[in-house]
């Protein structure tokens, strides 16, 4: 019973920052609209976001066993409550900075310590690798939430409107719910702490030390390039819909909702299928397909762009089409994520969860900067396009971190 408790918690967790990180498309898009500032100016807010995970990460990850999961995560959970408070009274750009970056290193707390607990809670690589999908399929209903909720709150007809910092009250509150209940859930973390106590530069010396390791190599790259393929998509799927296929703003937000519900269903069905078959070849067929559906939505695209959007039954066939490749994305960063941690010790799994969280930040927030540049200088159809080289430079690391795990 007490497993049951600690995993809904998990998952709830989970959920909900997958609702505060992932909005960061949908205010970008808005801040566009509020502030009147530049496609790139508004990007900087997923370094915000990604930086301070990052940050955080690395400064935190070596000793988070010393603080302890739970308690990092009451800390987490409870700072991003407070700064959603915080925020519909302030109304400034440098305040939404400020709350993704407050979430960033939150967030990093929690998935250090949620990757760290995976552990635990767990038996064998399998039953691993089938709740790492589970869980992140939860995220990725969390960030389908998120934009049926802003979107609600987003108001077509008057760009300066400030209905949509309302929302945080209601986001605010749900994490404090969160709260409780990992606070009432028990979590035995003494598998997971050193049999000695050591110092903390001890500590640090020992995550950097893992970097040391072929295996911990290939995997960062892999990560590194997963997250910016899924953040530079993903951030800037809204404004792709608003300013190429001419979506009113709230229609914008909602479609991009599609492809979080594209990569729910295909990490959920990630949870069974990866028990019967190899991961490697369900990773490498799914980055074909979804280079595929690349070549296929985009040109389609931008043959139907320029249309007058005013009801749903105007809503071109393209602006479905291109967010399942969420479907293809899903499986990937959930699997690969659990064959490394499988392949370490549990007491090196706080140190490695770490690096998981700096080398994804990293690659998220370079994701987003460059397609924003790309889609300022050079439009939305050529930023989309850009997806195809990480692609293809994932689909060879992939393969590099299989022949590397298998060696070990």
């Amino acid at each position: 019973m007490g497993n049951l408790k600690i995993k809904a918690s998990v998952f709830i967790n989970y959920l909900l920052f997958g609702i505060m990180l992932n909005s960061v498309g949908t205010v970008i898009l808005q801040v566009q609209r509020y502030y009147g500032v530049t496609e790139s100016s508004a990007s900087i807010l997923e370094a915000f976001k990604d930086i301070t995970i990052a940050v955080v990460s690395f400064l935190v990850a070596s000793f988070i066993t010393r603080i302890g999961y739970k308690k990092s995560m009451q800390i987490g959970l409870t700072a991003v409550a407070i700064a959603c408070f915080l925020v519909p009274s302030v109304k400034t750009f440098i305040a939404i900075k400020l709350l993704f970056a407050v979430t960033g290193a939150s967030f990093a707390l929690t998935k250090i310590s949620v990757f760290g607990s995976i552990g635990l809670i767990t038996k064998g690589e399998k039953e691993h690798i089938s709740f790492m999908n589970f869980l992140e399929s939860f995220f990725m209903v969390g960030i389908l939430m998120g934009y049926f909720i802003f979107s609600y709150f987003i108001d077509d007809a008057d760009a300066t409107s400030g209905r949509w910092f309302h929302i945080y009250y209601f986001i605010g509150g749900l994490y404090l719910l969160a709260l409780l209940l990992l606070s009432s859930a028990p979590l035995n973390e003494s598998e997971a702490r050193p049999a000695e106590l050591i110092k903390a530069e001890q500590s640090f010396s020992d995550m950097l030390k893992l970097l040391v390791l072929p295996l911990v190599v290939s995997f960062v790259i892999c990560a590194f390039l997963y997250v910016l393929i899924e953040q530079s998509i993903m951030s800037w799927l809204p404004t792709f819909n608003n300013k190429v296929l001419h979506l009113p703003s709230s229609f914008s937000v909602l479609m991009a909702g599609i492809m979080a519900a594209s990569t729910a269903i295909g990490r959920f069905l990630a949870g069974f299928i990866l028990k019967k078959i190899s991961w490697h070849i369900a990773l490498t067929t799914c980055l074909i397909a979804a280079a595929c559906l690349v070549l296929i939505a985009l040109p389609l695209a931008k043959a139907e762009s320029g249309h007058q959007i005013k009801v749903w039954a105007d809503v071109p066939f393209s602006a479905y089409i291109f967010p399942l490749i969420g479907f293809f994305l899903a499986p990937i960063y959930p699997a690969i994520n659990s064959v490394i941690l499988a392949a370490l010790p549990k007491e090196k799994h706080g140190a490695m969860s770490g690096l998981i969280v700096v080398f994804s930040a990293l690659g998220g927030s370079l994701g987003s900067l460059i397609t924003g540049y790309i889609f300022q200088h050079y439009g939305g159809q050529t930023a989309f396009y850009f997806s195809l080289v990480p692609l293809t430079l994932l689909t060879i690391a992939l393969f590099i971190f299989k022949r590397t795990r298998s060696a070990t």
